[in-house]
């Protein structure tokens, strides 16, 4: 009997992924093709729907010949994307507008409506208001009236591919319970539209789409898709699910106190819990469901913790840090910062670069203190690293305070910053807690793939499927000399932060009448 297969696409902020995987977790072919994204504005950026689905079917096409299976042997294909960006199309699936990303911060200046009713938007949602649907949805009502009548639904991008793969009708179109409370209009906890806060904004709830759960079959390969991307006609296409969701169904996060770093683009510290409780006190920590029926992740996350460090080595990674052929620049660097002893010579860093998204401060942006002639590019690289780990701190006192009862065995870390071995020991002495890197170079689109097969009955219990295929690299252990010389520096960190805070806002206006865009 011929094995089925799996296909999983993760329709990434800097890249489309394409995996196809046997039903053991094997990966037997794959392809990346990196994301345009477009800046027309300070503070704005986009992406067109139909180059992120054309992107997705030019990585299906590939994974699929470098796979060299039959393609009538794939059972079925589910993807995840972005969560918190939104996009918009009319009654023929087409897009009214480009995708508002979740790096896009216009509808800074809509939050002020929010903010009256921040504490049901938080209760209800799960998510404080910030840079994602209901900002952003008031903002195109207020601001571009036009494309908003022209909308049929708003959709996140997961569901525009997976329902033009599937031919849906806009009436069909959906999100998923992993992307509904980045929503800020529904009630999540009971999976549906909160027609209060609908009511409240003016939002019309016929342009929100309907809600399913990840596992949901949605729709079947249509021929038009089957020709575009070898997938046969009349393959199942799975609801699919938010990137972190997924990320932390494949690293195996699925049960209370199973804690998630995704050390990526982004860097966001997860925990799995079985309660949803929202963060009204502090508006930092949301509520989001997991994949899994009765599972919640209490996460936060930095906008850019990743792409600080891309900046870092693009600006300051001169050619001496690459010695030898083949050598690479963050390994060199990790060399030099490690030889540094924890504070980094009493040099702090605050990481928000692009702004901070939770709570919501467009104009926040990085800072280096406390450094001085003796420092070295190494120490400020150090600092970087250990600004990560105490603002993972900071969301570990939130999550404990709402959730007293969790005693968190273990981080699983999974990204690119995951394979820095000195990033995890700062980690994990900072936050006092084992880290072990997740050995599986793709969790996004296995966990992509492990939906798609639940929702055909390939795996019936989709958490063990989930546990048992999650292989863990070697301990990091918290040192408690190590810990007990962040803790002070932890504290300092958010009081920089906040103190700091209200001096950015008069920097970027100085900035903005600078360059005449204020």
């Amino acid at each position: 009997m011929v094995k089925p297969y799996l296909l999983g696409v993760d329709l990434g902020t800097m890249g489309t992924k394409a995996a196809l995987y046997d039903v053991e977790g094997k990966l037997l072919g794959d392809a990346y093709e990196e994301s345009i994204l477009r800046y027309p504005r300070v503070g704005w950026v986009e992406q067109d729907l139909e180059e992120i689905h054309a992107s997705a079917v030019n990585c299906i096409k590939l994974a699929l010949r470098r796979a060299g299976v039959d393609p009538k042997d794939i059972a079925a294909l589910a993807f995840s994307s972005q969560m918190s960006g939104i996009g918009m199309i009319d009654r023929n699936w087409w897009p009214v507008a480009h995708y508002d990303s979740w790096l896009d911060t216009r509808c800074a200046s809509c939050l002020p409506l929010l903010e009256p009713e921040a504490e049901a938007i938080t209760t209800l949602s799960g998510c404080p208001p910030t840079y994602a649907h209901a900002a952003k949805v008031v903002w195109w009502q207020r601001n571009q009236p036009e494309a908003f009548a022209r909308t049929a639904k708003f959709i996140v991008p997961l569901a525009y591919v997976a329902g033009k793969l599937a031919g849906l009708e806009a009436e069909d179109a959906y999100i998923d319970l992993t992307c509904l409370h980045f929503s800020g209009l529904s009630d999540t906890l009971r999976g549906r539209w909160s027609g209060e806060l609908l009511d409240r904004f003016g939002i019309p709830a016929v342009k929100l789409p309907r809600i399913v759960r990840p596992t949901e079959v949605i729709g079947k390969i249509t021929l038009e898709a089957a020709r575009l991307t070898g997938l046969p006609a009349g393959t199942p296409v799975a609801a699919g699910a938010g990137d972190q969701a997924a990320a932390s169904l494949g690293a195996g996060a699925v049960n209370p106190a199973d804690v998630f770093d995704s050390a990526g683009t982004a860097s966001v510290f997860s925990i799995c819990v079985d309660q949803f409780r929202a963060d009204t006190r502090n508006r930092v920590v949301l509520a989001s469901h997991g994949v899994l029926p009765g599972t919640f992740y209490a996460l936060s996350f930095i906008n850019g913790g990743g792409l600080n460090l891309r900046w870092f080595r693009e600006q300051f990674g001169q050619a001496d840090l690459v010695a030898a052929p083949g050598a690479d620049a963050y390994q060199v660097l990790d060399r030099l910062a490690a030889a540094l002893p924890p504070g980094s010579g009493g040099t702090l860093f605050l990481p928000h670069l692009q702004g901070r998204v939770l709570p919501p401060d467009a104009k926040l942006r990085g800072l280096w203190t406390g450094f001085t002639w003796g420092h070295s590019r190494a120490h400020l690289y150090r600092a970087m690293l250990e600004s990560v780990a105490y603002e993972y701190a900071y969301y570990l006192r939130i999550e404990q305070e709402l959730h007293p009862e969790l005693r968190c065995r273990e981080v699983r870390a999974i990204g690119g910053g995951a394979a820095s071995g000195l990033w995890n020991q700062i980690k994990s002495d900072v936050l006092d807690i084992p880290y072990a890197r997740v050995n599986r170079a793709e969790v996004g689109t296995w966990g992509s793939a492990m939906i798609a097969g639940a929702a055909v009955g390939i795996f019936p219990d989709l958490r063990a499927t989930a546990r048992s295929h999650a292989a863990l690299g070697d301990l990091v252990a918290p040192r408690p000399d190590q810990h007990r010389l962040y803790r002070p520096y932890v504290d300092l960190y958010r009081k920089i932060l906040e103190d700091y805070s209200r001096h950015f806002g008069a920097l970027a206006d100085l900035a903005d009448q600078a360059t005449g865009s204020g």
